[in-house]
């Protein structure tokens, strides 16, 4: 793909405003790796890419995602020395008030936050939106929950009979959160008909479904961005023809 031109292309991320388990428990959010790691490499491809939450305002991070700046994977750092991605950071749009007729696709970053409140109608109809209109949809780790309320045009949920990955419920029961979060993401998306298959816990895992991008955990996160970019490419090249396939 070193052909293809990413310059004018725009992604909209939207992630979690939902900062505590619960109503009221622990403090969580956003997963730090999962927003960082993809923002830089759209932009190093030459993506513009906008952040946009739920509710707009500074983005609840998870604490638990957060350490010492040399001691965070490189993109990371950048992300954090960027003056332009922490301020959009801090600041985000709200997703109600953002233009999404200027946005090539969609991604949704997880951290347990997002199990509250990216499994709205509201949130569903964006991500049929996107893909009826052609645009690449990814998600990684719980982002995958922005797909629980999506419908196709007859009613029936988006991801039935789609090939999709997600943080498994081995993975929820191994950080200890089972019995926290309002349903385990891999059984539901199973409930709702998808073909979800996992990798080994915490192991890099991402999958691609034609315009339908999914990756299992925060070490998917280039994987799931990588992806990405692949599709984006191919919706500038009307003559491809889409793939399925994993990435590991």
């Amino acid at each position: 793909m070193t052909d293809v031109v990413y310059s004018g292309l725009k992604v909209l991320i939207i992630a979690t405003s939902h900062g505590t388990l619960g109503s009221g428990g622990e403090a969580t959010g956003l997963w730090l790796e999962e927003l960082a790691v993809p923002y830089m490499v759209l932009r190093e491809a030459g993506v513009e890419v906008e952040i946009a939450s739920v509710r707009g305002g500074k983005l609840p991070i998870d604490p638990r995602s957060e350490k010492p700046h040399d001691e965070h994977p490189p993109r990371v750092q950048r992300f954090l020395d960027d003056a332009a991605a922490t301020r959009a950071m801090n600041a985000s749009h709200s997703m109600s008030d953002v233009d999404l007729q200027q946005f090539d696709a969609v991604f949704f970053p997880g951290g347990h936050g997002t199990m509250w409140d990216l499994p709205d109608e509201s949130v569903g109809r964006l991500v049929a939106d996107f893909l009826t209109a052609g645009k690449p949809v990814a998600a990684v780790c719980h982002g995958p929950a922005a797909l629980v309320s999506a419908r196709k045009a007859d009613g029936k949920p988006l991801v039935a009979g789609r090939r999709i990955t997600a943080f498994s419920d081995s993975e929820e029961r191994a950080v200890g959160l089972m019995d926290v979060v309002p349903f385990a993401l891999e059984s539901r998306l199973r409930e709702l008909g998808a073909t979800l298959r996992t990798a080994p816990d915490f192991e890099p895992h991402a999958m691609r479904d034609g315009l339908l991008i999914t990756g299992q955990n925060p070490a998917s996160s280039e994987k799931v961005a990588q992806l990405l970019l692949e599709a984006l490419a191919e919706t500038q090249r009307p003559q491809a023809q889409p793939v399925t396939g994993d990435a590991r």
